[in-house]
């Protein structure tokens, strides 16, 4: 079994505060996350490896967006999210 069978996929949005690396702007940027929701039980023929990664699995937010627009109309330049966690565990 793939680790999709073990979990339900939404995306969702959460604000974070960032700053432009080249014009130091702090705004509130959208960011994407993928959200993985472990499910309730295992569906489908699952032999023991399965069953034992399934007990292990957790739910997490995967962060879908790695650059980011600055919103300052004299800038605009695209710069990389760096302060905030790529993977997030819940």
């Amino acid at each position: 079994m793939e680790e999709r069978d073990f979990f339900d996929e939404t995306e969702t949005r959460k604000p974070a505060a960032l700053s432009c690396m080249f014009c130091h702007q702090t705004d509130t940027y959208e960011i994407r996350w993928l959200v993985r929701t472990k499910k309730q039980s295992l569906r489908g023929p699952a032999d023991e490896r399965d069953r034992a990664r399934f007990a292990k699995a957790r739910s997490y937010m995967l962060r879908r967006d790695d650059f980011m627009q600055c919103k300052n109309p004299r800038c605009r330049k695209r710069f990389e999210i760096s302060g905030v966690q790529s993977v997030v565990f819940s």
